[in-house]
């Protein structure tokens, strides 16, 4: 299974050129087909002038907070010989769905640590955050990964993307990783998404503790629970509606999957009976396996983790439920991602440097 990487430097706009053209033929191929597959997923068929003022409502919240992943937007849509609109409906597909009701089986196992030496070679131990990525419509058959480097930092960014997103999970050059779990709240709205909300941490912030205040500091449209780990700490921030809660376990190993673990927003969460089922065997799963790794546990020890069920969800022949397509493990302070494409039981390692 097939990633593209895309390294993109400059301005904001010439990020989003470089990314736009570097992906063109395919995310034109997906906008196409069944409204960025949206579609194959919706009860009721939507339409891109039905869609148009949610994703002005979007658009300008964005544009208001973060004027330079707007400009970005802007350079994709260029770049890749699409409307701005539709560069836009890219980056708000799981908020289109969230708005549309559109059943979910979970979105994700996540955990991190902070605990053991790192290994000379960045191979293994050190800091590391490790997830599996659970998503519907076979969103394996779009994946990149972005190397960013802004004009003007001197930081840079590594971001696994999927269709376009400009982020979705990462690291960066000062050793800050961050992923990401689906909770569901009910209180969605047009705001910042928690994707690029992930991609201008990642762009802005050198540690856990910066990363958080500009978090705090961002008008966010839907709920989400937030892995960020460093040499220092590793925690979950789970949001919902407004608020933010943060976690930081004493024992140094954070792991999360779809339902609030902070008991202020217990009484908030909208996940199905079924689906806390699953969340719980994956929480109790991802808990015991990381908490039988080794100090300089290797990225392949954490892919074992990942790679058994119920951690992995399999191919389970329904498009409209998700399945795991993707496997991450981070270590933040080497600046490496690992990435297992599709089921990563069954897909071979790729690694990809700062």
């Amino acid at each position: 299974m097939s990633i593209a990487f895309v390294p993109a430097s400059g301005t904001p706009r010439e990020i989003g050129l470089a990314h736009g053209r570097a992906l063109a033929v395919p995310l034109r191929a997906f906008l196409a087909d069944g409204l960025a597959r949206l579609n194959h997923l919706t009860r009721e068929p939507l339409t891109m002038p039905g869609l148009l003022p949610s994703i002005a409502a979007y658009r300008a919240a964005v544009g208001a907070a973060l004027p330079d992943l707007a400009e970005e937007v802007a350079g994709l849509a260029e770049g890749a010989g699409i409307s701005e609109d539709e560069a836009w409906l890219l980056q708000l597909r799981r908020e289109i769905i969230g708005y549309n009701q559109v059943p979910t089986a979970g979105d994700c196992t996540t955990y991190a640590r902070t605990a053991g030496p790192a290994a000379a070679d960045g191979a293994g131990a050190g800091p590391v955050l490790a997830q599996t990525v659970d998503l519907n419509a076979n969103l394996d058959s779009h994946i990149s990964v972005l190397r960013i480097a802004r004009t003007g930092s001197p930081r840079r960014s590594l971001v696994l993307s999927f269709a376009g997103l400009l982020g979705y999970l990462g690291l960066n050059s000062d050793g800050l990783a961050i992923g990401l779990n689906l909770v569901t709240d009910g209180q969605w709205r047009p705001g910042v998404s928690p994707y690029l909300a992930i991609r201008h941490l990642l762009d802005t912030a050198s540690d856990v503790d910066q990363a958080l205040k500009i978090l705090a500091g961002l008008p966010l449209a839907s709920s989400r629970s937030l892995m960020l780990c460093d040499s220092e700490r590793a925690v979950y921030a789970e949001i919902c509606g407004n608020d933010i809660r943060v976690t930081e376990p004493a024992s140094g190993r954070a792991v999360h999957t779809n339902h609030y673990l902070h008991g202020d927003f217990v009484p908030f969460d909208r996940q199905s009976a079924a689906d806390r089922v699953s969340s719980d065997l994956r929480l109790a799963a991802a808990e015991q396996g990381l908490a039988g790794l080794a100090p300089d546990a290797d990225a392949e020890d954490h892919f074992a983790v990942l790679s058994r069920p119920p951690v992995c969800i399999a191919d389970h022949g329904d498009f409209r439920v998700e399945r795991t397509v993707a496997a991450a493990v981070l270590f933040p302070a080497a600046g490496r991602l690992h990435l297992r494409p599709g089921d990563p039981s069954r897909s071979a390692t790729r690694v990809f440097t700062v």
